[in-house]
């Protein structure tokens, strides 16, 4: 089978907008180090981690997600919105969409199915891909898909270096401003239990090197199916986003599907294809599903013009299931970015020291039904305003 043959579908329904949003508070891998007592190399140059993103008493998936869905809405509109799909791997309630409470906080028309997704981090890209398929079906309709999450470890756990919390906002639609998705995909799922959270836990289960060898060998299966679709060769791609539990992993990623596609692993090159998508994770943590699009916008925010290029994703969700494909970045898309947007919600986080740190990441709700409002920390557009008879009640800030 040709490429020109799987691509001969519609290749005009992508990313039409693309916004992220982040917490309150950030704590940096200095403060991490001087605490723990490890080398600060082994965070900086190690894992190419710089600080994380904390959320306030105040925040949640559901603020960061009303906060970056918002800026899509006011510039859009919401007439042509017919679904909001939510992806989370931290979500708040076993039974209600996240995305509900959004819908509520942003006014969006009652004629809107909502509903959640979880994959561990690859939902949102199963959400994207269920968006476009909705477009598909009926070109005048937009999908707003969102990835919001909290990632969280053990105090003293070799994960707790990688956490952080980030939400991204995607508007899907026919002839996009920013990416154009393309057939096909290749696909890969093997039951790994590499990383986990029972219901019973707040914070999640992980093993290290067996996550490592889960993603790298998520690569070579869904680069192996890629190919087989008459996906296109892996020299036609000016950069690659992968997911990025932390930024290293998307170097160590790229090396490998290198010597799968049989060609040398160039540093430098290495370097080029995936570097700009990694500042803003750098910064931020992991964030589990919204990660691979935070790799996105970093990539469009910093990179030279990419204007009728080739971008290759890899999207991994652990236990596991992944999913590599191509989209071309549209002519003109430079002047829809939210560039300074993006910069200013990584800048305005106010560093803490590890004593709130610690004092935020044990904090959680009483059970008992009672009244529990919330103090004001954030800054941000939306709050967590407390819980009241097992009900989470959030409003503009």
């Amino acid at each position: 089978m040709s490429v020109t043959s799987v691509m001969s579908g519609d290749p005009t329904i992508g990313i039409h907008d693309l916004s992220f949003a982040t917490t309150q508070y950030v704590l940096t891998h200095a403060t991490l180090a001087a605490e723990n007592g490890t080398d600060i190399a082994k965070y900086h140059a190690g894992i190419g981690q710089r600080s994380m993103s904390v959320p306030a008493a105040d925040e949640d998936i559901v603020t960061m997600a009303a906060a970056a869905a918002a800026p899509v809405i006011a510039r859009h509109g919401a007439e042509r919105i017919r679904t909001v799909v939510f992806a989370t791997e931290t979500s708040v309630d076993q039974a209600k969409a996240a995305g509900i409470h959004v819908h509520s906080l942003l006014g969006l028309p009652s004629a809107t199915r909502v509903v959640e997704l979880k994959q561990a981090c690859y939902g949102a890209t199963a959400a994207l891909q269920f968006a476009i398929g909705l477009v598909h079906r009926d070109r005048s309709q937009q999908v707003l898909v969102i990835a919001s999450d909290v990632s969280k470890y053990e105090l003293g756990n070799p994960g707790e270096a990688t956490q952080g919390a980030a939400a991204v906002a995607m508007l899907v639609s026919a002839d996009p401003a920013l990416v154009r998705i393309e057939d096909p995909s290749g696909v890969f799922t093997a039951d790994i239990m590499d990383f986990w959270r029972p219901n019973y836990r707040t914070t999640a289960l992980v093993d290290g090197q067996e996550s490592i060898s889960a993603y790298l060998q998520a690569v070579e299966g869904t680069w192996k199916d890629y190919t087989e679709q008459g996906g296109r060769a892996l020299t036609e791609f000016s950069a690659f986003c992968y997911h990025q539990p932390f930024t290293k992993m998307a170097y160590k990623a790229h090396r490998h599907l290198t010597q799968q596609g049989g060609h040398d692993t160039d540093q430098a090159e290495i370097a080029r294809c995936v570097g700009p998508t990694t500042t803003y994770n750098m910064d931020v943590g992991n964030s589990y599903t919204a990660s691979v699009y935070l790799a996105l916008a970093s990539l469009l925010d910093h990179a030279d013009d990419l204007t009728d290029q080739a971008v290759g994703f890899l999207s991994y969700g652990s236990g596991s299931v992944a999913e590599f494909f191509a989209g071309t970045v549209v002519p003109g898309y430079r002047s829809h970015l939210r560039s300074a947007m993006h910069r200013e919600a990584v800048a305005r986080r106010e560093d803490i020291d590890y004593a709130q740190y610690r004092v935020l990441h044990e904090q959680a709700f009483p059970v008992d039904g009672g009244d529990h409002p919330l103090p004001r920390e954030t800054t941000g557009p939306y709050r967590l305003a407390g819980i009241s008879g097992h009900k989470r009640i959030y409003e503009p800030r």
